[in-house]
């Protein structure tokens, strides 16, 4: 277990494994041990770095609101805090996957490939105008007690939604690591304040889209969970296309692919080799 200071933020990192970098960076609200499944598929080929961010898992609190622009450079500084200065693999999770395309966009040069599981798609996003109310709300809920009191039961009760495979990883195999995480209103308050910018960082990937292209031939995947809902496949499909990606399926599976399909999430991070052959 690592910790890095990021713009004097404390981050939480785990590197493990060996040969060519990927980074796994989870959805929202969730942490680096969601990504344990994929791991092992992962480990014996590939350096595997997942991280908090701020107000996640074990990382400190966030210094200030996200943006595209500061998640991509995030990713980047976590790369840099460990050493691993050539091309990666980023691999993102639902709102995580606007944080990898931007990087992919932002750092081209540092970027062997993208794949965004069951990603974030807005065509049309809206912006808040401001973060108060969250901050307001979170300082509620926190000064009620509603973290340590509910907090892991409702982890597990959103593990649960987010996953469809009979036998799938349920509730998380180590109680003590759920409660130190999301008993904690430094948890509950990231994730208000990640979903309050969810939004604006939607609508500034859109104008990075405009302006600064993928790298030529950069390998993308888009690996869906369409889940019986024809809307979400065809969200998933239209992304694909708009980033000339690979688009494939991940079945049967819920919006929490890592746990349902690791072997999918890890086939498609194996498959990208253009640009880390001898890393």
């Amino acid at each position: 277990m690592t910790f890095v200071r990021i713009g004097g933020v404390p981050h939480h990192v785990v590197a493990e494994g060996s040969g060519p970098v990927c980074v796994l960076s989870a959805g929202l609200g969730m942490s680096w041990f969601d990504w344990d499944p994929v791991v092992p598929h992962l480990a014996p080929y590939r350096t595997v770095v997942r991280f908090d961010r701020p107000g996640h898992g074990l990382s400190a609190p966030a210094a200030a609101p996200p943006t595209a622009a500061g998640e991509a450079d995030r990713i980047a500084a976590v790369l840099d805090a460990l050493g691993h200065r050539g091309p990666a693999v980023v691999v993102g999770h639902s709102i995580a996957g606007f944080h990898a395309e931007a990087f992919a966009r932002l750092h081209p040069d540092r970027t062997a490939g993208l794949v965004l599981v069951d990603s974030s798609v807005e065509e049309d996003p809206r912006p808040a105008r401001t973060t108060a109310p969250a901050r307001a709300l979170g300082a509620v809920l926190a000064s009620a007690g509603l973290p340590a009191a509910l907090g892991p039961a409702v982890r597990n009760l959103a593990v649960r939604a987010g996953t469809v495979r009979r036998g799938a990883p349920g509730p998380d195999l180590d109680p003590a690591l759920v409660r130190r995480v999301y008993r904690t209103s430094r948890v509950l308050r990231g994730t208000l304040l990640e979903n309050a910018r969810y939004g604006a960082v939607a609508a500034e990937l859109l104008a990075l889209r405009e302006d600064r292209p993928l790298p030529p031939g950069l390998p993308v995947t888009v690996l869906a969970a369409p889940d019986g809902s024809a809307r979400w496949e065809r969200r998933q499909r239209a992304l694909a296309r708009r980033l000339g990606a690979r688009y494939e399926t991940a079945e049967p599976s819920g919006h929490l692919v890592m746990r349902d399909r690791p072997d999918r999430v890890a086939r498609a991070v194996l498959d990208v080799r253009s640009g880390q052959e001898g890393a």
